[in-house]
């Protein structure tokens, strides 16, 4: 089971850390993700991380603004996201597959959190 939080309302430019919080499995065995989705829109990947987090895949929207970290043992997962803008007001959602390869597709990960809002106000 995955579990978000850390969501809010924040104003334009500032600064929230996202948390996942992971059960049930051995978490090192899982490559772990960050997607979003906005209103209307389609489920955007956003980050992923491997196994032993010495590796992460950023989509370009969010490189060099938003940064994953895992702990495994703390069994969670983060998302700091700096600089904040109206654009990321989404539900963010962690992702968690057994995989060896980091994925970037909804298809690739099998277990999801239930998700945090994020508001950005301009």
């Amino acid at each position: 089971q995955l579990a978000e939080s850390g969501g809010g309302l924040v104003q334009a430019g500032g600064s929230l850390r996202l948390s996942c919080a992971a059960s049930g499995g051995v978490f090192a065995w899982y490559v772990m993700g960050w997607f979003r989705q906005a209103p209307g829109q389609n489920r955007e990947f956003l980050v992923a991380i491997s196994r032993n987090g010495e590796n992460a895949n950023y989509a370009d929207s969010v490189k060099g603004r938003f940064t994953i970290s895992r702990d495994n043992a703390k069994h969670a997962l983060y998302l700091q996201m700096n600089n904040l803008k109206p654009e990321d007001t989404a539900v963010y959602y962690c992702a968690a597959e057994q995989a060896l390869m980091i994925g970037t597709t909804q298809d690739a990960y099998t277990f999801w959190g239930q998700g945090t809002q994020v508001t950005v106000s301009s």
